[in-house]
């Protein structure tokens, strides 16, 4: 195991038990949203802090880029962590059952080790560059599906970005004419982890932060898939325009959205 996957599966664990164990407390959804927010962030800070003294026990020196905390640069910037302490937070505060912890490390800005952890049903998705990825120590395959059609997508809604809706709907139904499905479950982090197991065909979203994407893009490349922007390029970690799939999944997906992206992202 890469020296570094060891200290995100060791620190994505430590997390894992403050959000259980806090999981499923009543707070008044018809309350001011000032009392919702503070009840998770709290957690957020709570849990982000637990993974940032774990790793920093190892590696005192290094850099962070997190949620809650944001930049902070170490000793050695060219060794950084990105962390998503609770990527579904609204499922989280709501009682759904699906949210995730989500650690990757960089070395000189290149994504070398990653794990996307869903506490409730145990499931460490793990990833070291060149060695492919894992579900709790099992080998992980993206799937062989040929095209869209009867494909299983899976995407998120572009809810802070109320502005894009109007494309996001029409890339939507330009998709969704052709597949079997489409699935929104409310953390990205692990919809890419499911692209990586096989669970979901391919995955696309606008705007997510590179904390939603980080963990989840070297899970699916090292599962055999492919993770682009909506010009089928690169700079999805700033832009936040993701795709992701097997390598015909993601052209076709790809082809059939691209007419209706808005100029800037073509």
């Amino acid at each position: 195991m890469h020296p570094m996957l060891n200290i995100a599966v060791r620190a994505a664990r430590v997390a894992g038990k403050i959000l259980v164990k806090n999981f499923g407390v009543e707070v008044d959804l018809n309350v001011q949203t000032k009392t919702q927010n503070d009840f998770v962030t709290e957690l957020d800070k709570a849990a982000e802090s637990a993974i940032i003294r774990t790793i920093q026990k190892a590696y005192p020196q290094h850099s962070f880029l997190a949620e809650e905390s944001g930049e902070v640069v170490g000793g050695e910037p060219e060794h950084q962590w990105i962390i998503d302490p609770l990527d579904g937070t609204t499922n989280y505060l709501r009682g759904i059952p699906h949210f995730s912890i989500s650690i990757a490390y960089l070395h000189k800005g290149v994504v070398q080790a990653a794990v996307v952890y869903d506490p409730l049903r145990e499931e460490l998705f793990s990833a070291s560059r060149g060695q492919g990825a894992q579900l709790n120590g099992k080998r992980l395959r993206a799937t062989k599906q040929r095209d869209l059609n009867g494909a299983l997508l899976a995407t998120g809604f572009p809810f802070k970005r109320k502005d894009m809706t109007k494309d996001y709907m029409a890339v939507f139904t330009s998709l969704f004419e052709y597949t079997s499905d489409m699935r929104r479950s409310g953390s990205a982090a692990l919809d890419l982890a499911y692209v990586a197991n096989g669970r979901i065909d391919g995955f696309w979203e606008f705007s997510l932060k590179p904390w939603d994407i980080a963990a989840g893009q070297l899970l699916v490349r090292e599962a055999g898939g492919i993770v682009t922007d909506f010009a089928g390029g690169h700079g999805f970690m700033t832009s936040g325009n993701v795709v992701a799939g097997n390598p015909k999944v993601v052209q076709h997906l790809l082809t059939t959205a691209r007419p209706h992206l808005p100029a800037s992202m073509k």
